[in-house]
């Protein structure tokens, strides 16, 4: 029996599309302060749809943790799927890094770290439900949980928004 019917990667047209088949209950789409284009369309159609989101990647595969480098992704192993990604490549992976330190900073006065603002920035969408997170340790996982119920303040979010504006 089939409880919920949930989409991954959809843009709105085909979201449109396949609720002519059946109502959609979920998205799974991409969304980060690296990427967040969801912003534009897909989160404000599935607010309006009382379509659930839970987000991927809102660290970025650790580019937002405040725990990555230039020299880091420069001995990262070639297979290593990051090396070939543009975010992770000069200029991008300058800007990147200038953001994930932004999030170092107002993360530091919270004891939170940048991947928990970072974290704590998507879920601040009314449209998102959740967000899904990985960590390699049980202390990154306390962190996480943290932002769950951090809020950004004005101020915090006006300094996010200002660093985008500049450094698009």
């Amino acid at each position: 029996k089939v409880r919920a019917i949930g989409v991954s990667n959809f843009n709105v047209a085909q979201m449109q599309r396949a609720q002519k088949i059946a109502p959609i209950d979920s998205l799974q789409p991409p969304y980060s302060l690296v990427h967040p284009d969801a912003e534009n369309d897909v989160l404000q159609f599935c607010e309006q749809q009382n379509i659930g989101v839970i987000v991927y990647s809102p660290m970025m595969s650790g580019l937002l943790t405040g725990m990555m480098s230039k020299e880091r992704v420069e001995n990262m192993p070639e297979d290593d799927w990051r090396k070939q990604s543009e975010d992770f490549q000069e200029p991008r992976l300058s800007r990147n890094l200038k953001l994930a330190s932004l999030l170092t900073d107002i993360g530091f006065p919270h004891t939170l770290t940048a991947g928990a603002v970072a974290v704590s920035w998507t879920l601040r969408n009314p449209a998102v439900t959740g967000a899904i997170v990985g960590g390699r340790r049980p202390s990154q996982i306390d962190d996480i949980v943290r932002a769950a119920e951090f809020r950004l303040s004005d101020s915090e979010l006006g300094d996010i928004e200002n660093f985008l504006k500049a450094n698009p």
